[in-house]
């Protein structure tokens, strides 16, 4: 790194929205200064937008230790100019919000999981994320729970502080999220962000002054991207307000739909799903009914094939794993062969004398297309490209 390269003072001015600097070089249409308050990607936080000498700039990354500035164009200005950079304020506001509600959702982490280790952060266009490093089942940490205490938290007013702290002194600190290397000199600095009584942390990003204009957070979803990981998913500021008016909307619509309200729709959606759970079951029953009526009128028409009784045709209403429940259970016949449809044309074979039941079905896959396997006594095939009276038809055998 060289000591001497400019860096971009936005993490100790964030409110900084218009400045003048000198130009120290311009390479096509890479730009850098001699100062910026355009902050460069990193740490999870995206590059700073804005204009620079009145071109757009459309990156910035610190290469060298240098804050490099790409801009939309090549520009018209050169070494040695002086030029006025323009911050975004809404994206920079943004970006100053959804920062700082990282450290009150780590804040709310702590009191939430046992164990609460650093695991990445990323600020994306409309949500943020925010993993934390534990064995915790996403499935025991209620969103709402996180929602709640972050909301408390911003609601207080609680001011935010960054200062330099000698790099050791920060590793002994209690409680501070320290996420340097230990290769870090004991004689440099790092930066240091504390939400008052609520949360402290080794950052480099920029930060709004007290809690209370983060604006409300919104937590849209606690999962487990991976092991030994917690995410934590929220919207933060306008970003929260448009997700929770649109799920109100969502939730209005739904009632409407159910003839409810709003207040009612669990009550109601409750209801619908034992209602349909109900007719599932009786749809199952029915057509379990209308199988083993199906099987009984086949069975009176079974036909001899090498010193076995095979019974072969269709059936209508049931899935394939119905029909491998019953279809063991035929009396009178060696060989059961049924195809129906279950979004595709399947076939289900069962045996218990010399046929192999796999064998039939490869048979049948072979000739139609499709898949399957089994055991020799029961196999079965699906994604079959014929209609089940023709796989009958193709297995059913030739009498004379």
């Amino acid at each position: 790194m060289n000591d001497d390269a400019p860096r971009s003072l936005a993490p100790e001015e964030p409110y900084v929205r218009r400045f003048e600097a000198t130009v120290r070089s311009v390479d096509g249409r890479e730009v850098t200064l001699d100062r910026t308050y355009f902050y460069p990607e990193g740490g999870g936080q995206p590059p700073d937008r804005g204009t620079l000498g009145g071109v757009a700039v459309s990156d910035v990354q610190k290469r060298d230790g240098a804050p490099v500035h790409t801009l939309a164009d090549p520009p018209a200005f050169e070494a040695g100019e002086t030029v006025t950079g323009e911050i975004d304020d809404a994206f920079r506001t943004y970006t100053m919000r959804a920062h700082t509600a990282s450290h009150v959702i780590y804040g709310a982490g702590r009191k939430l999981l046992d164990e609460d280790g650093y695991g990445g952060f990323d600020i994306g266009e409309a949500a943020v994320r925010l993993d934390f490093e534990t064995d915790a089942d996403a499935d025991s940490v209620n969103p709402l729970s996180f929602q709640r205490l972050a909301n408390e938290a911003v609601w207080d007013g609680r001011t935010v502080d960054w200062y330099e702290m000698d790099a050791d002194e920060a590793r002994e600190t209690d409680g501070l999220v320290f996420n340097l290397g230990e290769d870090v000199a004991a004689t440099e600095t790092v930066r240091v962000v504390e939400v008052e009584g609520w949360d402290i942390s080794a950052c480099g990003g920029t930060h709004v002054r007290t809690t209370t204009a983060v604006g409300p957070i919104r937590v849209q979803a606690v999962s487990n991207p991976g092991s030994g990981l917690v995410r934590v998913e929220y919207a933060v500021g306008p970003a929260a307000i448009d997700a929770d008016i649109e799920e109100r909307r969502s939730a209005r619509r739904a009632a409407a739909a159910l003839d409810t309200s709003v207040t009612d729709l669990p009550g109601r959606a409750e209801s619908l799903l034992e209602e349909a759970a109900s007719l599932r079951e009786e749809r199952d029953e029915l057509g379990e009914r209308l199988l083993d009526a199906r099987l009984a009128t086949l069975a009176e028409n079974t036909v001899p094939v090498d010193g076995e009784e095979w019974l072969v045709g269709t059936v209508e209403g049931v899935d394939a794993n119905a029909v491998a429940d019953r279809a063991g259970d035929v009396e009178g016949a060696d060989v059961v062969a049924l195809a129906g449809v279950d979004g595709s044309t399947f076939v289900v074979v069962a045996a218990d004398g010399d046929t192999d039941a796999g064998g039939v079905v490869a048979d049948v896959t072979d000739e139609f297309g499709g898949g399957g396997g089994g055991r020799p006594t029961l196999a079965q095939g699906g994604g079959i490209s014929a209609d089940p009276e023709t796989v009958a038809d193709y297995l059913r055998p030739e009498t004379p």
